[in-house]
């Protein structure tokens, strides 16, 4: 079974927020995250963009921390990038941040999160069918209705998520069948209507 690799998470602070809240940084970082080491050219053909606003990009979450350079890669001018952290958390108290420019990258953020999440689970809904009958039934698309004050819905955040760090330190990517599962965790109050 081989080790598996300790898990880098970054969190948010106002100014590293501003810095990857822009579409196209999200969808590097997730790329660089999600398919490993690229260029900017790479990178610019995989999400459809010019390599010159994926360079531009990179630059910037570069200065932020969030990706570096890979020099185990490449050979003379070429340049390969690297995520610097496998995830991000994010600080709640960016929701209440009185800064503008904070509250303006909230909003980009959040919904930029929100927009990924869909169209992962689209796409699994769109190709299910081209992966082995198995992962049916151990997918999940379940809801729930709770009555709970905030501090009970934290409660329970927390143990979810202490749940699933328990199954990615023991995570044996070579068993048979293993693949890379997402999982989509939303929680939120809402009205009655």
């Amino acid at each position: 079974m081989s080790e598996p690799e300790e898990y880098l998470s970054r969190s948010l602070d106002p100014r590293s927020l501003r810095g990857l809240a822009h579409p196209l940084r999200i969808q590097l970082l997730r790329a660089l995250r999600r398919h490993g080491p690229a260029t900017a050219s790479q990178l610019a053909d995989r999400l459809g963009e010019s390599s010159g606003a994926t360079s531009y990009h990179l630059r910037q979450l570069a200065a932020h921390g969030f990706v570096e350079d890979d020099p185990t890669r490449g050979k003379g001018r070429e340049r390969w990038w690297k995520a610097a952290q496998q995830g991000t958390t994010f600080d709640e108290a960016l929701y209440t941040n009185p800064d503008p420019e904070v509250q303006g990258a909230v909003e980009v953020y959040v919904h930029e999160i929100a927009s990924i999440h869909s169209q992962e689970m689209s796409t699994w809904l769109g190709t299910r069918d081209t992966w082995d009958e198995a992962w049916y039934g151990a997918s999940n698309m379940s809801d729930f209705t709770l009555t709970l004050p905030p501090e009970r819905l934290r409660e329970l955040n927390l143990k979810i998520h202490a749940l699933i760090n328990d199954y990615r330190d023991t995570a044996d990517p070579d068993a048979p069948g293993a693949e890379r599962v997402r999982m989509h965790l939303h929680a939120f109050p809402q009205h009655e209507n």
